[in-house]
């Protein structure tokens, strides 16, 4: 029984080789295709049982009677777990057949969704105490592992498309695909506040859990039909050969061959002082990044006082128009900086700070504040998405090796979500402490000592680059 599960998961072989030109063509242009728009959608599937508790949040506490600090704790369970997940099954995808895993991942994540709505069904909170504990506690408790379970599965979601990406498409095409692939993130969140935000006004908190479990069930099963592992699971030709094109770093290639994967794993990974800058900024992009996702619509409906629709209109903005902040980044990166990716990171987190403060202070009435409202959350969403997409994705897989590349990203990942937990709890902490002006403070801080990191680490890559030339 376990060999048989074992083998369900395991990457396939490599199969017999093709030899028709003609047919090899055709397939890599069939298959590249329609593995690019199944990892596209997806990420966007997954976002719809993760990102649903932003919305949530409002109804949650008001119906469970939890605070602000015991809901930040409840979220950042969920960031814990992806975080730590996220290395473990990067590495662990590295050997794992796409087609299986990521399908599974997001089946399971939806199970995990209906068994943390279900938690609040069958135990309400009030006096009654279960084993010495109020029954409030204990469903905090429950509510806890459920979401951290799912946070587990969702961080199945990212390191097998990174392989896929990594496989499908070489090195003079893998930023701009990378940049396109990489707004599912934001229309994912974009598509998560919408459809929560419609369905709570409509059926209630718990609706934001079920209805996104169902999508993500079903979107499980057809991603099975259309998903595929590495090209030579196919008979395909490296992707590097068929299009002709050297490997992006001298350690790719025949040479790289010759070592085992910890060997690659610790070279490209554990003894690089670039992937090590790179993660450690990544906590900072993640405190800002999921502050403003899943903080935004309490802060628009206790500060502002906007009605949950407007609040959920707005975050939604900030999802949609921010997917363009992706493709800019990767775009100029590629264009205007020939493939240095570090100034632009500097000049969206400028432009970050700047766009918290004046959505901040935007705090007057009538039609034109809330117009500028709409504009300033859209400006947070480009300038996330740009450092987001470069620092602990394109970027972390330029610095390492393609055959860990599900790797590198676990490893950003990991520092990425240690991020995320902290602004989960923390922005709770802050705000039930210090209101909200002290959480604005909290993200506008992170964001300034990302702007150092990657300051420090354009001026090491400089030196770095001019010690190889002499």
């Amino acid at each position: 029984m376990s060999n048989k599960f074992l083998e369900f998961f395991k990457e396939p072989a490599a199969a017999e080789p093709l030899k028709d030109e003609a047919v090899i063509k055709k397939t890599y242009s069939h298959f590249r295709w329609r593995i690019f728009y199944a990892s596209f959608i997806a990420y966007v599937v997954f976002h719809l049982c993760r990102k649903n508790i932003a919305v949530a949040l409002p109804a949650m506490g008001d119906a469970l009677h939890m605070s602000n600090t015991e809901l930040g704790l409840l979220g950042s369970t969920l960031y814990v777990t992806y975080g730590i997940g996220k290395f473990i099954n990067g590495v662990i995808a590295d050997k794992a057949n796409v087609r299986t895993f990521l399908p599974t991942a997001l089946i399971l994540s939806a199970i995990c969704n209906v068994f943390f709505v279900l938690s609040a069904v069958f135990i309400t909170p009030g006096h009654v105490s279960f084993f010495g504990l109020p029954s409030a506690t204990i469903l905090l408790w429950i509510m806890a592992f459920f979401w951290g379970a799912n946070g587990w599965f969702q961080s199945c979601g990212f390191p097998p498309v990174a392989k896929s990406l990594s496989y499908w498409f070489s090195n003079s095409e893998r930023g701009t695909k990378w940049s396109i692939w990489s707004t599912s993130h934001q229309i994912g969140v974009f598509g998560a506040v919408a459809l929560s935000g419609f369905v709570i006004d409509k059926f209630g908190w718990m609706a934001a859990f079920y209805v996104p479990a169902i999508i993500c069930v079903i979107t499980g099963l057809w991603l099975f039909d259309r998903l595929r592992d590495k090209p030579q699971s196919l008979g395909l030709p490296d992707i590097e050969k068929y299009n002709n094109e050297p490997e992006a770093k001298k350690n790719d290639g025949a040479e790289e061959d010759n070592r085992s994967y910890f060997q690659v794993f610790k070279e490209n990974i554990l003894c690089n002082p670039i992937i090590w800058m790179l993660a450690i900024a990544y906590v900072f992009v993640y405190i800002i990044r999921f502050g403003t996702e899943d903080w935004l619509v309490k802060y628009l409906v206790e500060v502002k006082h906007n009605p949950l629709t407007i609040a959920s209109a707005k975050l939604s903005t900030l999802a949609l128009v921010g997917s363009a902040g992706a493709i800019m980044a990767g775009v100029v990166s590629d264009r205007l900086f020939k493939g240095n990716r570090t100034p632009v990171n500097i000049i969206f987190l400028v432009m970050l700070i700047v766009s918290l403060y004046l959505f901040a202070t935007n705090t007057g009435g009538g039609a034109i504040h809330e117009t500028l409202d709409y504009v300033y959350a859209a400006m947070i969403g480009v300038f996330t998405a740009g450092p987001q997409m470069l620092i602990g994705g394109l970027c972390a897989v330029e610095s390492s090796s393609k055959k860990v590349a599900s790797a590198s990203i676990g490893f950003t990942g990991i520092f990425g979500y240690v991020g995320a937990a902290l602004s989960a709890a923390g922005t709770g902490v802050v705000v039930d402490k210090f209101g909200w002006n002290g959480a604005i403070a909290f993200w506008m801080i992170s964001t300034m000592i990302c702007v150092v990191i990657c300051t420090v680490l354009l001026i090491y890559e400089k030196h770095k680059k001019k010690t190889a030339n002499r």
